[in-house]
């Protein structure tokens, strides 16, 4: 278990921001990199969260409920933000693979 630098697993200040607030519980990056692993922690705005799930994956297994646990309102919500705010060229493929991360505020 151990401290991981929260800018690492979250990439900018609106997922931070969300995270927070409370309205993403999970996030959701490429396999290419490991970010943590289950039972490390991060603190954010002098809070603390621990990683309780980590799980490799395809695009493909992706439901409304992930979505929304990444702050979106639903699937297709989240397949279009994806696609704005990766630089280059983005296409959704239900085959790439991805680990998701799930957390929670502890205390």
């Amino acid at each position: 278990m151990a401290k991981i630098d929260v800018d690492e697993l979250l990439p900018n200040g609106r997922v931070k921001q969300s995270v927070s607030a409370g309205d993403v519980t999970q996030i959701t990056r490429g396999a290419s990199n490991r970010y943590a692993d289950e039972g490390d922690s991060f603190e954010l705005e002098g809070e603390t969260f621990e990683i309780i799930g980590v799980t490799n994956r395809t695009l493909g297994d992706f439901t409304d409920a992930d979505a929304r646990r990444e702050g979106s309102s639903s699937l297709d919500a989240y397949k279009q933000r994806m696609e704005r705010v990766h630089p280059g060229p983005f296409e959704w493929d239900d085959s790439d693979e991805v680990v998701t991360y799930k957390f929670e505020r502890q205390g």
